[in-house]
């Protein structure tokens, strides 16, 4: 009966374990149970009928010996919760709004993507997760999806890196002078 009790405790309805456990309802019968037997225990609430057929739905579909399984004592991965730190790092083509005026959209839309990829190889060489392009920046996360202990030296790492590879594109590139 410990088994239903904590069914019915993850479904979010233990008001009805002693429903359940007066009528000697366990999982052999679960299956069998029909609305009006729901409503003749006394579990009054519609949605509750509801929901209950729902999840006894799920166990009809299930293998027998999963469903008389002892639950785990151990928390599933799901169920753990994990701190991370994060380290955000933006990185922002200063002075584009002058390169737009000066150039025709499509090299300056051309530019601004051999700027992109530049920023992206050297966060990928960092271990960092490039989140979002906005415009002419680039939105990238150290520390995410994968956590390192030195993501925010990473990020400066990456930084400097993304600095100097604009440099010498930029020596390469005269528009960007």
């Amino acid at each position: 009966m410990q088994q239903i009790a904590d069914w019915l405790t993850q479904l979010g309805m233990p008001e009805h374990i002693q429903r359940f456990t007066d009528n000697d309802i366990d999982f052999s019968v679960l299956g069998d149970l029909t609305d009006q037997d729901l409503e003749k225990i006394g579990v009054t609430s519609l949605g509750h009928r509801r929901k209950l057929l729902s999840a006894i739905s799920h166990f009809k579909d299930a293998p027998a010996a999963a469903v008389a399984a002892e639950p785990s004592a151990t928390p599933r991965a799901a169920d753990v919760a994990e701190r991370r730190q994060v380290t955000v790092m933006f990185s922002d083509l200063v002075g584009s709004t002058e390169l737009s005026a000066r150039m025709d959209p499509e090299d300056l839309r051309e530019l601004i993507s051999v700027y992109q990829k530049c920023v992206a190889e050297a966060v990928q060489r960092f271990g960092g997760f490039v989140a979002r392009y906005m415009g002419d920046g680039v939105l990238v996360y150290f520390g995410y999806p994968e956590a390192h202990e030195d993501d925010a030296e990473q990020a400066v790492r990456a930084g400097l890196e993304v600095i100097a590879s604009v440099t010498a594109l930029a020596l390469k590139t005269p528009a960007l002078l």
